[in-house]
């Protein structure tokens, strides 16, 4: 289990997805996508975490990068979608709501009763 309370399974099997939607609302910096992502009620997201899955996310060419200065600090990298990092993003969303069907239908049939 996390901090927030969720298992850690749960945790690492949506953070990709949940990161690319918080990527889609706008151009954001990864201290932003964290905190967005902690005050949805997932927890603390770790730079350690979170920064590796960003370059994953470059690398696999799903987000733009652009360097920008500081006001009274240093430079940050923010991040924006792609195309295909959108295309990504419904892929992911469409699979995970058809999972979670699967998954809301399985624990919530009732038992039978067997004499």
């Amino acid at each position: 289990m996390t901090a927030s309370g969720w298992p850690t399974e749960w945790l690492r099997g949506a953070l990709e997805m949940c990161a690319l939607a918080v990527i889609a609302r706008g151009e954001t910096y990864g201290y932003a996508i964290a905190s967005k992502l902690a005050d949805a009620g997932l927890g603390v997201v770790k730079g350690g975490t979170l920064y590796p899955l960003l370059a994953r996310f470059e690398q696999a060419g799903l987000v733009r990068v652009d360097w920008r200065a500081g006001a009274s600090g240093p430079g940050r990298k923010y991040y924006a979608l792609t195309d295909a990092g959108l295309q990504e993003l419904n892929r992911r969303r469409a699979q995970w709501r058809a999972f979670a069907g699967i998954v809301h239908a399985i624990v919530n049939e009732k038992e039978s009763v067997h004499d």
